[in-house]
């Protein structure tokens, strides 16, 4: 239920919807993209069959309980622009971390900030997680600035944590804490 439930989450130029391996061409279109991929923890999908064997694994994760994923979709076209996810789910703290990646023709459209503010809403709402936390390579500006924009802070740095195409990145952590509402 909870599952259908993100899947269907929708704002004013963005919706949710669950992931297939129907849209495997679409998601590899920014998948296969190495300036997409290169911060967000995915591997490059070199081929067609790389990006479907994703889905498949983040359908499998989804469905094992274990990770919340929804295919981005813009509402005026349809067209699948990215991905949303809720993972490292921590019961006992009833925390998560939230991720998201879009296709690069879709950045600095303010998707990625809506996006966020979808999940955000949605797990303190519906999940009614006490925490949610990001992590961000520093050198991802655009990431970290929606992020900031959705109420969420620099909690802390892990100086060279990434290693990255032969350079060393640190990785901003971000918290953010549901606030009760009166």
């Amino acid at each position: 239920m909870k599952q259908q439930l993100f899947h269907s989450l929708a704002g004013k130029h963005i919706a949710f919807k669950e992931l297939s391996t129907a849209d495997t061409k679409e998601i590899h279109n920014y998948a296969s993209d190495i300036e997409v991929s290169r911060f967000i923890g995915w591997s490059l999908m070199n081929s067609l069959d790389d990006t479907k064997k994703h889905i498949e694994r983040m359908i499998n994760r989804e469905a094992a309980g274990t990770h919340l994923y929804a295919s981005i979709v813009q509402k005026s076209t349809q067209e699948i622009v990215g991905t949303a996810m809720i993972f490292h789910f921590d019961h006992e703290a009833n925390q998560a971390e939230i991720g998201y990646v879009f296709h690069r023709d879709h950045w600095g459209k303010g998707y990625g900030t809506e996006c966020v503010a979808l999940i955000s809403d949605y797990a303190f709402e519906t999940l009614n997680l006490h925490k949610l936390h990001a992590s961000v390579v520093d050198a991802n500006v655009g990431s970290a600035r929606i992020l900031e924009k959705n109420g969420y802070e620099v909690e802390g740095e892990l100086r060279d944590h990434y290693f990255i195409d032969e350079t060393y990145y640190n990785a901003l952590l971000f918290g953010k804490i549901q606030t009760k509402k009166e």
